[in-house]
């Protein structure tokens, strides 16, 4: 049966394919053709893909599926990696770990340019995105209800990240830049770009290095119960660590015009960094009277390195000006990571001798991806797009822990080494269907169905699992023009989230002398009704958004802590019954001066669990409450200067809670000259961003604290190279203009 619906997929997309009626998703969407500046009171029409949008000064873009934000007055985007950037964005939170949510929902999925990308999908996601520099980005697109076009992969929607255009503008043959910033803490960065245009050839590339240095705090306090709730056991932890983290990115591209109509392209990049951490850790454990019975200290050394090589070949042959094309590529990225660390264990009580362990993993997960797709817009502003997809994953994962009186005498726990393997394979075949239907109603359907396989294998425990699975996900938008300045915009659609496959792998893993963590074979996709509102008012140079939101998730994933021998936590992924999210997002930005300007956000949501067979676990509801600010002031044409800060409100699990936090950024950018501009930036100027985790079940309470000292100073220099033309202002435009739409 599943080779059936292979066959049938593959045939149907073929078939269409020769035909001339086909579609696609938004190809090349961050290569949007450049359009001449209009005043600032003015929206500037672009062209991204098959989407027409519509930018205005204030940097944010929408389409009739999407929101994207400018980076371009983001100061932390010029120093800082990622993660700052975006955690500016109106609906993101980034907790101090790098993991991504939207809207209070953790399964996210990161694209690059609206394709996959191996660096920032899997268990590595989090490090990369504390580690890419954000100044390689120009917008982040966000999408909480995406189009049928893209993957249904990821439950809160999905994040595009849009790269800088690589080729010259129109009449340049070359362009440029050299970028430096220099840290407190010994912490530094430093990247170049560039590219050059030759009759029908375009050449581009990027290179950066980052290095940065963080100090942790964690203590942990965990009460153990009896069955009448009366505390048999105390234990306490304390864990510090001071981590330096350092670290590349290269990328070249290559395109060239084979004629009029027809562009070949290709891309390799290569990414490698590693993290250096010293940690020493303090462990007691206490009786129910209050004595030490336990008492220890693990000092470890070692680290992680991690690579992602990949490259792109694509072939895009164009019909018309008007959008007809067609596109073919293939995509290949392997990822890898390997941690080694020594771990001494000093026992004082009871006195024992010392004893080594040494932990090891190495992890390979090769990605292999094709779409072909035909866009065909058709007349009275119809457009038709349908795609086919294929994406391949593999993982192996190879996992020792030994255990010995002295390093060179570690003999292998065979209870605690794994070798596991998988493979996942989707297929997609995608289409939806956009036109006008009055004069101020347009609509867009779509329907993707996808056939997915997965086979993981414990080689160790000589356990084997399969999913196989058929899905239909619908996805629905209108848009109705209320007036010159005002738009309505309602949406639906289905997504899922799929268990990565080292969530189906049953071995216990190692974590801490107190930790575990397992996979569960038994895990189910979970899968996501979204249902979305949104009032928009552009009137001169303000903005204003509000959307009401409502998302129903069935066999939602949530973490669940469980006690087992000797005080160890084990911890592994499990469906609750459901999830419901209903909220309300309110967005603006606008000018309070005619030299001051603001970006805001707030998001007011009610969420409730379903905790139906979760031990220790119980129904739980809660308001949460998120927002983020950004003051941005030029005093002259040549300084800028922008205050930010954001909020992340407490997230929800089945057996506690997650608390907020929140920081506060300054940044001050002076232009030097047409090609020149140094930057300052302090990122949380009060050393607020913290992370607590709180427990509460029958067996244990927890409550366990993660301070990290993300405060950091830079100081650096941009500069423009090569024969580009004299240099544009930073987009500063506070000009007064006309009034309206």
């Amino acid at each position: 049966m599943t080779r059936l619906k292979i066959a049938l997929l593959t045939g149907a997309a073929l078939s269409v394919m020769a035909s001339s009626a086909w579609a696609q998703t938004e190809p090349e969407r961050a290569a949007a053709p450049q359009v001449a500046a209009k005043p600032a009171d003015q929206e500037v029409p672009a062209r991204v893909g098959d989407v027409v949008v519509a930018a205005r000064n204030d940097g944010i873009r929408t389409s009739i599926d999407s929101v994207s934000y400018s980076l371009t007055n983001d100061l932390q985007a010029t120093t800082g990696a990622l993660a700052d950037a975006l955690r500016n964005v109106p609906s993101v939170d980034v907790d101090p770990q790098g993991n991504v949510s939207l809207r209070g929902n953790s399964n996210v999925t990161i694209l690059v340019d609206g394709r996959p990308s191996g660096i920032l999908s899997g268990e590595g996601r989090a490090q990369a995105i504390l580690q890419l520099p954000a100044d390689q980005y120009a917008r982040i697109e966000v999408m909480t209800n995406p189009s049928a076009a893209y993957t249904p992969e990821g439950g809160g929607g999905v994040i595009n990240l849009i790269t800088k255009p690589s080729a010259p503008r129109p009449g340049v043959q070359t362009t440029g830049s050299i970028r430096a910033n220099v840290g407190d803490n010994g912490r530094w960065n430093a990247g170049i770009s560039g590219s050059r245009q030759m009759d029908k050839l375009t050449l581009s590339g990027d290179l950066s290095y980052r290095y940065d240095a963080n100090d942790f705090e964690f203590p942990t306090e965990r009460e153990t119960l009896d069955g009448a709730g009366r505390v048999t056991s105390t234990t306490r932890v304390y864990q510090e660590s001071n981590t330096s983290q350092r670290g590349g990115f290269g990328r070249g591209s290559a395109e060239y015009k084979l004629d009029n109509t027809t562009t070949i392209s290709g891309e390799v990049r290569l990414m490698a960094f590693d993290i250096d951490p010293q940690n020493v850790g303090f462990y007691e454990i206490r009786d129910g009277a209050g004595v030490v019975t336990d008492a220890y200290q693990v000092a470890n050394q070692g680290g992680m390195e991690m690579t992602n090589v990949g490259a792109t070949a694509r072939v895009i042959k164009r019909f018309s000006d008007d959008g007809h094309e067609w596109s073919n590529e293939l995509r290949f990225d392997q990822h890898e990571s390997d941690t080694q660390f020594l771990l001494e264990n000093r026992f004082t009580q009871p006195v024992a001798p010392v004893r080594f362990d040494r932990y090891g993993q190495d992890n390979t997960t090769d990605i292999l991806g094709f779409t072909s797709a035909y866009t065909r817009p058709m007349a009275e502003g119809e457009k038709l797009r349908l795609g086919y997809e294929l994406t391949y994953l593999a993982p192996e994962l190879d996992t020792t822990f030994k255990r010995g009186p002295r390093p060179d005498a570690l003999e292998l726990v065979p209870s605690l080494s794994n070798q596991f393997e998988g493979t996942q394979t989707v297929h997609a075949f995608y289409g939806t269907y956009e036109r006008a239907l009055t004069d101020k109603l347009s609509a867009q359907a779509g329907l993707r169905l996808e056939q997915a396989d997965l086979e993981m294998n414990d080689i160790t425990g000589g356990q084997k699992a399969e999913q196989d699975y058929f899905r239909a996900y619908p996805t629905g938008h209108l848009q109705y023009q209320l007036s010159e300045t005002q738009t309505l915009r309602a949406s639906y659609s289905r997504r899922i989230q799929r268990p990565q496959l080292t969530q189906l792998n049953p071995f216990v893993s190692y974590q801490s002398p107190l930790h575990r963590t397992s996979g569960n074979p038994n895990l189910r996709p979970q899968e996501t009704d979204a249902f979305e509102g949104m009032w928009q008012v552009r009137k001169g140079q303000n903005f204003y958004q509000a959307t009401l939101y409502y998302r129903n998730t069935d066999k939602a994933f949530t973490d669940v802590a469980t006690q087992i021998e000797d005080g160890i936590i084990l911890t592994r992924p499990e469906n609750l019954g459901g999830r419901t999210d209903t909220g309300l997002e309110l967005t603006a930005a606008g000018r309070l001066h005619s030299t001051l300007r603001y970006n805001a956000s707030a998001n007011v949501f009610h969420q409730q669990i379903d905790a139906a067979g979760i031990v220790g676990g119980k129904d739980r509801e809660g308001t949460m409450v998120s927002g983020r600010l950004s003051l941005n002031w030029q005093p002259t044409d040549k300084d800028f200067v922008q205050v930010s800060g954001f909020w992340q409100g407490e997230s929800l699990l089945a057996q506690g809670t997650r608390e907020a936090g929140g920081m506060v950024n300054l940044g001050y950018r002076r232009k030097l000259n047409d090609k020149l501009s140094l930057n300052v930036t302090g990122r949380d100027l009060f050393n607020s961003f913290k992370n607590t985790t709180r427990y509460d079940t029958p067996a244990f309470r927890e409550v366990s604290d993660q301070h990290i000292n993300l405060r950091a100073f830079y100081i650096g220099l941009s500069w423009q190279l090569g024969s580009s033309p004299r240099r544009q202002p930073e987009q500063f435009d506070f000009s007064t203009g006309p009034t309206g739409t």
